[in-house]
């Protein structure tokens, strides 16, 4: 029997067994009660609280400006949702980076006030002491490397990342760095194909891949993009697995028609 269809609860063990098993790991995102809860029902593996909450919940151009504050409240609302995913929370931007005691106060408020099973941050070798020191406290740590949104600014466009020999030769050392420094799993996003196979079978931990092909051991998109709820983005990468955009439109509509022109409520529908 899978792994995947046989516990009861999800923990980074099974997700280790599962790459060993060859077992592809299902990861989305989610930020509220009542899609955590249908994600959970559904059979996720893994439900990431991403900080992309700042594009798709509250309309920001990046994932700079949402707090940890944020981060926390719409992370408490997913873990009171899930009975069986593994919850893990990004660290926003500016609570990690450059200082390791700051990294490990975000991961404790994490930790204690949402009740999470671990954190994700963006970056290679440069953020190896505040991962450490957050793995120092127990906490488990996913790793995050290719393009990574926090460095946006660095970066200057959302371009695949690590096409040349060099930054693909940094990558594999990043990748190789976080797993002997002890994250449970890394995600490598919109990278070539390639590099991301090669990038799994040299490492010990799994790959969950956003844009990075189908070498890798689980993949992860970001939920209201796969529903159709947000439509301006549309990389190559993303399958839409439905239009939401279009139904809620559509039944909000049909609504307002039903107001206006007296049909709703119906007799059945009064006391």
């Amino acid at each position: 029997m899978s792994l995947h269809s046989n516990v009861k609860r999800v923990t980074t063990h099974v997700l280790l067994a599962m790459k060993l098993k060859g077992e592809k790991i299902a990861m989305l995102t989610g930020y509220d009660y009542s899609f955590a809860r249908l994600l959970d029902q559904a059979g996720i593996d893994v439900i990431l609280v991403g900080d992309s909450a700042s594009n798709v919940m509250a309309g920001f151009e990046t994932t700079l400006p949402i707090t940890l504050d944020n981060m926390i409240y719409h992370a408490a609302s997913v873990v009171r949702a899930t009975n069986r995913a593994l919850v893990v929370v990004d660290l926003p931007f500016g609570t990690y980076q450059g200082n390791s005691k700051e990294a490990l106060a975000s991961a404790i408020r994490i930790m204690k006030e949402t009740g999470a099973s671990g954190v994700k941050l963006e970056g290679g070798i440069e953020i190896k002491e505040s991962i450490e020191r957050i793995l120092s406290a127990g906490i488990p740590v996913m790793g995050h490397l290719g393009l990574t949104p926090q460095s946006i600014h660095k970066f200057g466009t959302y371009v695949v990342r690590a096409t040349d020999k060099a930054e693909a030769d940094k990558l594999k050392e990043d990748a190789k760095a976080l797993s002997n420094t002890g994250c449970f799993a890394v995600v490598l996003e919109k990278i070539p194909a390639k590099l991301a196979g090669e990038v799994t079978q040299s490492i010990s931990i799994p790959t969950i891949g956003i844009g990075a092909g189908s070498g890798v051991d689980g993949q992860v998109l970001v939920l209201h993009d796969m529903l159709g709820i947000t439509q301006e983005f549309s990389p190559r990468f993303l399958r839409r697995y439905h239009n939401l955009q279009m139904e809620i439109k559509g039944a909000v509509q049909n609504y307002i028609d039903d107001v206006r022109s007296r049909q709703f409520p119906s007799k059945n529908e009064q006391y």
